[in-house]
């Protein structure tokens, strides 16, 4: 049978890389989106090109009603779910007494809310209980969530704080369903979630910073996030694993 994963923002940065490097590890893949059909249906034709199944759905996984339909989506185009990567995220620069409750409540829905509910969507078809067999949910957080983050970025720090901690708890209460749930924490990744440093004079102070001295690529933490997917790492649930070049300074721009 073969192997179907979704990934929730799966047309850009570490959602697309992780889709294409899960299609050349032998799975098929559904793209969930929220704006960029293009680049959707682009990693889609990528995938197909190396002979995988590939779905692009339209999603917005703040909303409950488009997750129920997403992962009906999904099964109806490739068949039940093994594997599940929560890459989709968003995040703004604010300090705290310039937060605004309409930003933090986007954020949170999306960051929070909606990978929770997510999960609850894939614990449903993958739980032996339910008659699944069981698989394998990744959920991307931060570094940031280790430490607070960088100035101006705490509010989203808690964000991914709260993945971590879901995690954990999420963690056990599958584990007998032979379902595993995993973190990921990325550094600073040249997405364009971070497209303002790519030119920013700060660039230099900023790649200082972090120990390996430059910003993470995509693929290298896609490779850990198939890893984590894999039979390879049958045995590891409830983990965190950093891949961010050794972290950062808290006092860094």
């Amino acid at each position: 049978m073969n192997k179907v994963c979704l990934v929730t923002g799966g047309a850009r940065g570490i959602g697309r890389a992780s889709a294409s490097r899960a299609a050349e590890c032998g799975w098929d893949v559904a793209i969930a989106y929220r704006e960029r059909e293009a680049s959707a249906k682009s990693i889609v034709a990528e995938i197909e090109a190396i002979g995988r199944r590939a779905v692009a759905i339209k999603a917005d996984v703040s909303s409950e009603a488009d997750v129920v339909s997403m992962f009906k989506t999904a099964e109806a185009s490739l068949g039940p779910i093994a594997g599940l990567v929560n890459s989709a995220g968003i995040g703004f620069h604010n300090p705290v007494e310039a937060l605004e409750t309409a930003q933090l409540e986007r954020m949170f829905a999306v960051n929070v809310v909606g990978l929770m509910l997510c999960c609850r969507e894939a614990a449903k078809r993958m739980s032996r209980k339910n008659g699944g067999s069981g698989g394998s949910i990744v959920n991307i957080s931060s570094m940031a969530a280790t430490n607070g983050g960088r100035l101006g970025h705490s509010s989203y720090s808690a964000s991914k704080g709260a993945v971590d901690v879901f995690t954990m708890g999420f963690s056990k209460e599958v584990a007998p369903e032979a379902v595993r749930v995993n973190v990921v924490r990325p550094g600073l990744t040249d997405t364009d979630m971070i497209e303002y440093m790519r030119t920013s004079p700060d660039r230099a102070a900023v790649e200082a910073s972090i120990p390996m001295r430059r910003f993470g690529r995509p693929d290298e933490v896609a490779e850990a996030v198939v890893w984590l997917l894999s039979e390879k790492a049958s045995f590891v649930t409830g983990a965190h694993l950093n891949a961010g070049g050794g972290g950062f300074l808290i006092g860094s721009k």
